[in-house]
């Protein structure tokens, strides 16, 4: 009997930690800006514009580029919510490919584009 209790306040007590958890993780402060918060507003004041699809695994690692700061990346997304089928804006622009990035000058890079290449493009400073 004595066992069967032990196993009982074993599994309470992780429970208990498993829920304490969860409410303090909820209750953290968001983080602060993003490293390239003001390159992405940069690039988004430049009249660059990035088209993707959510279910492009080059569209995801472009984002990651960005870390936090992607949230403000001027994104176009090409895909319908069931992925079968393109968007009429990224139809109209004649869209092929993604990730497409399009400049204000009419230009296009195809394909995950290094921060750097983005910087040179659109002379928005890269932060150190």
């Amino acid at each position: 009997m004595t066992n069967v209790k032990i196993f009982f306040s074993v599994i309470a007590v992780l429970i208990v930690g498993t829920v304490a958890t969860a409410i303090l993780r909820s209750s953290e402060t968001p983080p602060g800006p993003g490293k390239y918060d003001a390159f992405a507003q940069c690039l988004k004041d430049k009249g660059a514009l990035f088209y993707g699809a959510f279910w492009c695994p080059h569209c995801q690692a472009q984002k990651k580029f960005f870390g936090s700061s992607e949230k403000l990346l001027p994104y176009v997304e090409c895909s319908t919510p069931n992925g079968n089928a393109q968007t009429q804006i990224c139809i109209d622009k004649g869209i092929t490919g993604y990730p497409t990035w399009e400049f204000a000058d009419g230009t296009r890079l195809n394909g995950e584009i290094p921060l750097t290449q983005l910087s040179e493009k659109t002379s928005c400073e890269l932060p150190i």
